[in-house]
């Protein structure tokens, strides 16, 4: 499909149906993920594609009190919404309070690993939280939302699980020193599925010459 559209119209589908994905596919959606930039071409990280449904059921259970951890903490951040905008934050949550419960349906849990010493981390000791190596990671990922966008399925990135990353290592076998990064459920749509996204325009998000400065007439 055509690129634009495609970006355009990748957004969060979080009900998926049981399905199997056949492993042609699969692979498909895993190589384009392959094929993201990384910092010297490293690639310091590595896939799980999760299909066991006694580890998927694993993942849900530890995911599922995070998440209602969460949805609280949002629903407490967002208690001023009144109107279409209260209405948009209740069909997410609904949305994602039903991949809470269901995480263990979809068919496959991609588990997305790093391995820092592989990583030229160029943010360390600026007195903030660093995020220059998620540039070596995060690309992949997006390659494969869109890949899987391409192929028709739907899936939705979640981080909350690398909370309970000790248990998860344990559970996959993940060797010290990798660590998690990102986990993404997929899956055949259960419901709508992929359709057009809300974001703020250009104007807002880009500017000129300074921050804040003017960049389109």
């Amino acid at each position: 499909m055509d690129l634009y559209e495609a970006m355009r119209t990748t957004r969060a589908v979080r009900r998926h149906r049981p399905d199997p994905i056949p492993d042609d596919v699969l692979r498909r959606v895993l190589e384009a993920a392959v094929w993201a930039p990384t910092g010297g071409n490293a690639q310091p990280w590595r896939m799980i594609a999760v299909r066991d449904p006694a580890k998927r059921r694993a993942l849900r259970d530890l995911y599922l009190p995070l998440w209602k951890e969460y949805q609280q903490e949002y629903m407490q951040a967002s208690a001023g919404l009144t109107g279409e905008a209260a209405g948009k934050r209740d069909r997410m949550l609904a949305a994602a309070d039903h991949l809470g419960e269901h995480l263990d349906v979809s068919p496959v849990l991609v588990v997305f690993c790093f391995d820092v010493r592989r990583m030229s981390i160029t943010d360390e000791g600026l007195g903030r939280p660093s995020v220059v190596g998620g540039a070596s990671i995060y690309h992949a990922v997006q390659n494969l939302l869109l890949a899987c966008r391409a192929e028709g399925l739907g899936c939705v990135l979640t981080t909350l699980l690398c909370k309970a990353e000790p248990v998860v290592r344990t559970l996959l076998e993940i060797p010290a020193p990798w660590a998690t990064a990102a986990f993404v459920p997929i899956g055949w749509p259960a419901s709508k599925g992929h359709g057009p996204l809300t974001r703020r325009p250009v104007e807002r998000m880009a500017f000129g010459d300074r921050f804040g400065g003017d960049l389109f007439a």
